[in-house]
Parts: structure tokens; sequence; C-alpha cells
């Protein structure tokens, strides 16, 4: 099969798109034909290298993508061969205390297709039968494939772990990115008053018409104290900060006091300053988050799946033209998600 792979840590000029071995089908997955895949930012720190992981080399990187099942392993039940399906990437082995409470997220062993082990950004797949998602006839597979990560992630950020309220304000940042764009959804569909920022005046309107009630330009303003000005001084129930260092201090100032912060990434750096007077005084919330159940991911999807949540694309590419889909993600050109395509499929 063709493959995007790397053998070595580094820039886009690592990146290459050839012959790989087959997958073999083992008794638990499901083998399938990758019809649409998609880029997270997780996908350029995994080509940058990540602090503590050591990768199977090559390695082939992906955490989202969709396609038809052609193979299924001796013990799977739930799928058959013509079925439409759609990866979600959090992996556990089981057994463990979280997993037995139902929360795969928290286990120790806990990890991430495309991130940890091999992903899909390939023309064939073979993927563990718990971590496949059904997709319905009528959704097409550049949406089946931006879908689940993003989706996932942002719904239990704010619906499980922030638990974000009706009447409540969320501010998002980053808003014209793949989590940040579901972000602003997820809080339109909860009923809360959506705050969201991102760098030009083209992605604030994409935000608006998504579901933002109000937009900040973070490149022309302040964002924090926008949003005192636009509270009357009183700040946000909830900051969607998946940015990191850059705007870690701001996030917190954007706050109304008890109010709470909620991460799943650190696009800008993962050790930023903070401020422990603010946090105790205000007795802010600072809350982690990671991926999703299967149950959580799967409640998000349906919500794309009925057309509710609408995954933005900004670019499809042949998974050949792989480097220019890292540069897009890179320089941050665009709104929504950057879709690859195995050039077989083209």
């Amino acid at each position: 099969m063709q493959a995007v792979q790397f053998d070595t840590h580094g820039d886009r000029d690592v990146l290459e798109y050839g012959e790989f071995p087959d997958p073999e089908c083992g008794r638990g997955d499901v083998l399938v034909d990758i019809k649409a895949a998609s880029l997270n930012h997780l996908d350029i720190h995994t080509r940058r290298g990540l602090p503590g992981v050591d990768l199977d080399m090559p390695h082939i990187p992906g955490s989202d993508a969709a396609g038809v099942v052609t193979e299924v392993g001796e013990d799977v039940t739930r799928f058959e061969s013509g079925d439409r399906v759609a990866l979600l990437a959090g992996k556990s082995g089981g057994g463990d205390e979280f997993s037995r409470k139902g929360d795969q997220t928290l286990a120790p062993d806990f990890h991430i297709i495309g991130e940890h082990v091999r992903g899909v950004h390939s023309e064939v797949a073979a993927i563990p039968e718990a971590n496949l998602a059904p997709v319905p006839e009528g959704v097409d597979w550049e949406t089946a494939a931006a879908a689940p990560l993003v989706f996932q992630t942002a719904w239990r950020m704010l619906r499980d772990r922030g638990e974000l309220q009706v009447g409540e304000s969320a501010l998002v940042l980053g808003a014209s990115g793949g989590v940040g764009h579901a972000a602003v959804q997820v809080a339109a569909e909860a009923g809360a008053e959506v705050f969201a920022t991102a760098s030009t005046d083209e992605k604030l309107a994409y935000a608006e018409e998504l579901g933002a009630d109000h937009t900040i330009n973070y490149e022309e303003d302040d964002f924090a104290s926008e949003i005192r000005s636009l509270t009357g001084g009183r700040g946000v129930d909830m900051v969607v900060d998946h940015i990191g260092a850059q705007t870690w201090r701001d996030s917190l100032k954007s706050l109304v006091k008890g109010g709470r912060v909620v991460t799943c990434g650190a696009t800008t750096g993962g050790r930023p300053e903070t401020d422990l007077n603010r946090i105790f005084w205000n007795q802010l919330h600072v809350i982690g988050s990671t991926m999703a159940t299967p149950g959580q991911a799967e409640e998000a999807l349906e919500l794309v799946w009925d057309g509710t949540f609408e995954p933005r694309i900004r670019e499809t590419l042949p998974m050949s033209d792989v480097a220019e889909a890292h540069r897009l993600i890179e320089e941050r050109e665009g709104f929504g998600k950057v879709v690859v395509v195995p050039d077989s499929e083209l």
C-alpha cells in the first residue's frame, strides 16, 4: 500500500508518501479501505518529536480517517465487510481501575493511534474494533474523516469536564482551528453565550456563522481586556484554551471569580508562566481534558451526522501532498480542518 511516513523527526521534508507493507488484520481488528483522512496539530507535534514518545520507525501519522470495512478479524462482532466507519483514536488495554469505571482516557496505558503507535494516513489501516464508530449513509467521507478527534475532544472538554451550562459564558481561543471551531459549536449548542478569538476578520466571520456571539481579533486587541469590556468587567464563566504558554495568563485574567479554564493542548508550549495569586484569590478551576470515552465520542458524532455540528474543511489535498497539508496547519492558514485523500481515490 501507499502511506504517509517518516523515519526520523524533523521539518516537513522528512515526510514522504510511498510504499509500506500492507497491515495484517488481527483477531480483534477491522481492515479499513481509507477514503479520506484529516490532520490535527497532533500530527505536527508527532512529526517534530514529543518528549518521552519513542516511535517505531518508520512511523505512519494520522489520528483521523474514515473508510469502508474490507475484512474483519475472527473476534469482531460489531462490523462486517462493506460497513462505513470512522476512527476513534484513543486506546487503552482496559482492566485498570479507570477503565472499569468507564473512563479509558484516564487509564495508565491510554495512548492515541497516530501519536504513540502507527496511524491511518495510508490507503489501508488495520484498526481495533473498539476504535471504530459507524458512519451513516449520506455522510460524505471528508466530513466523516474531519469530525471525530476534534468534536469528541471539544465535547468532553466543555460538556463533561467543564460542565458548561445554559446561560453561562464561554471564551474559545483559536476558534479557527480544529478543536477551536468544534468548541464554538459545542458551546453554542449547550446554550452558552460564546466569545471567540481568531487572527483575521475572515476567520472571525466563520466563527460567527458557527455560533459565536462575540468575536475578538487577537492580532489587533488584547483579548483579556476585550472580555472585561464586553462583560461589563465581570469576565466569562469558562475559557477554552488549547494554545498554552502564549495565552495562559490572559486566559486566567478573562475569568469571572470562581470561573474555570479547560485545556486539552498547548500548541505554543506546555510550560506557561502562571499567576497562583489570581488562581487562589479568585478561586479559579484549572481543568485538564484529553480525548473522550467512546460513548462521549459517539454522542458528539451523532450531532455531526445529523447536521447539528459542521466540521469546516479549509482544504482537501492528495495524500501525496502531505507536506503542504502540514504547512497549512503550521502556518495557521484558513479555517477548520485539512483533509487528505489517498491518491488512489482521486
